[in-house]
């Protein structure tokens, strides 16, 4: 399967679709200038399962080691109490996952996306949509 946007749904099978994907969404609506691939850190792996706060903080768990990771600057928002599992409309909780940067003229980050694609039926989506209002902010582009 190619990437698929002929449904309500947008369907892909790989990065560069879900890549695609988010740069389509346009974070905060600013151009998306690049699009990282979520790797666990501990292993490598592409795989995670998905929790999201009600301010849009997000962790994943990567499926392959357990290993636990926050994307951008989420750690510093997590909330004690309120996160809900991601899920696909087909029900799936299996993604891989990639961070969309909207970029300042001077290179620091305005707004970060998560995108995430199922790995049950391929449909992809942006499940967190940040604002970054401060500066530096450039460290975020290798949190992914």
């Amino acid at each position: 399967m190619a990437l698929d946007k002929s449904g309500k749904l947008w369907r892909g099978e790989n990065f560069d679709d879900l890549a695609e994907y988010i740069r389509y969404f346009e974070a905060g609506g600013y151009p998306v200038a690049t699009v990282v691939e979520s790797r666990c850190g501990e292993c490598d792996g592409r795989t995670f399962r998905v929790r999201i706060d009600e301010e849009e903080a997000t962790q994943r768990t990567c499926l392959a080691c357990g290993a636990v990771a926050f994307f951008g600057d989420s750690a510093e928002h997590w909330a004690g109490t309120g996160h809900e599992s991601c899920s696909c409309p087909c029900g799936g909780e299996e993604f891989a996952a990639a961070v969309g940067y909207a970029l300042f003229d001077d290179g620091e980050v305005r707004w970060i996306s998560v995108g995430l694609r199922c790995l049950r039926d391929g449909t992809l989506g942006v499940y967190a949509d940040t604002k970054i209002d401060y500066s530096p902010s450039h460290h975020l582009l290798s949190q992914a």
